[in-house]
């Protein structure tokens, strides 16, 4: 595996996807509710409005369960001291000891005390998860804190199992008292009947919800009738091996809108405690060096060439080559 680039390549910025509040490229702006008073309720449930809808509308009408939480993802540990001074010798030590005479914790002592450059200890770093020897970096971990996610995104997240541990918000024993839920971008530009039913649909459930915990029906029946669209809350703790792997595939453009860019901010939280390690998060075709997924064979995401592209190349020039010598 190649080492990402530090940054998306020049003029090819990674997608990003819509909450509902974000614009959509090639899509009209949304125009957000007036600004309330920090913490009023005006505040905490204002509502994407599509430009040009009457503030009269139901479709202007901010609703109780709409209020744009927004995903978030906040790194929980470690922070920046701890990486920069013990995770890349943790990996440096990892790696050398593979190769070495030398104990481990003498190795360690060598790369904290800055004796071994950091430099050097990023080189063999880099050559050594460039190689495939993953199980070096399985030793650094991050855990996160992630709010405002839908139980769509999650869904997708926990079935990523090895190296990774969740725990989230649970709807058997939290009664929540006012649900939100997510207006995708796509639906708040939907024709106003199909947007307004959308709307009266997940307000309708999560009302339900709510008189069903008021009649005495346990939370954990209760749930039943809430969507999808539901957002929830939960701490992830991932090494560093699975964080690479989840991340190539989540950041591909052919991820689901949600799960790619919670994998955008996830990635904008690793670079802020080190710009080193967050260079291995990209899309999986930048260390492939060619695109695998067969929803891209019409090119439309050009980050790299489509594998078809590649071999169709290859097969050019071994003929050509082929042609030359007389083959």
């Amino acid at each position: 595996m190649s080492a990402a680039p530090e940054a998306p390549p020049d003029g090819v910025p990674y997608p990003t996807g819509t909450m509902a509040n974000e614009p959509v490229p090639g899509r009209p702006a949304t125009t957000p509710a007036p600004s309330a008073a920090p913490g009023s309720s005006a505040a905490t449930e204002r509502a994407a409005i599509p430009a040009g809808t009457d503030a009269a509308s139901p479709a202007a009408r901010p609703t109780p369960h709409s209020r744009a939480l927004g995903l978030r993802a906040a790194l929980l540990f470690p922070d920046r001291d701890i990486v920069e001074r013990f995770y890349l010798p943790v990996v440096y030590t990892a790696c050398r000891t593979c190769y070495s005479e030398l104990e481990p914790d003498e190795i360690f002592r060598r790369a904290v005390s800055g004796r071994v450059a950091v430099e050097k200890q990023q080189e063999l770093a880099r050559r050594v998860i460039e190689s495939g020897h993953g199980s070096t970096i399985e030793h650094i971990v991050f855990t996160f804190g992630i709010s405002g996610a839908t139980r769509t995104l999650t869904h997708q997240l926990v079935r990523h199992r090895v190296g990774v541990a969740f725990d989230q918000q649970s709807q058997r024993y939290v009664n929540f008292r006012s649900p939100a839920y997510a207006v995708p971008a796509t639906l708040q530009e939907a024709p106003a009947d199909l947007r307004e039913r959308y709307v009266a649909g997940m307000d309708g459930a999560l009302e339900l919800y709510g008189e069903l915990l008021g009649a005495g029906v346990p939370g954990e029946d209760a749930r039943f009738v809430m969507p999808n669209a539901t957002r929830t809350n939960l701490v992830m703790t991932v090494n560093f091996r699975e964080l690479i792997h989840i991340s190539g595939l989540r950041l591909c453009t052919m991820a689901q809108w949600e799960i790619r860019r919670l994998f955008q901010l996830i990635r904008h939280e690793i670079f802020g405690v080190s710009p080193f390690l967050g260079s291995f998060l990209a899309p999986k075709c930048v260390p492939m060096g060619y695109c695998d997924e067969s929803g891209n064979r019409d090119g439309h995401c050009r980050i790299r060439p489509h594998r078809d592209e590649v071999l169709a190349a290859w097969a050019e020039k071994r003929d050509a080559a082929r042609r030359a010598a007389g083959g």
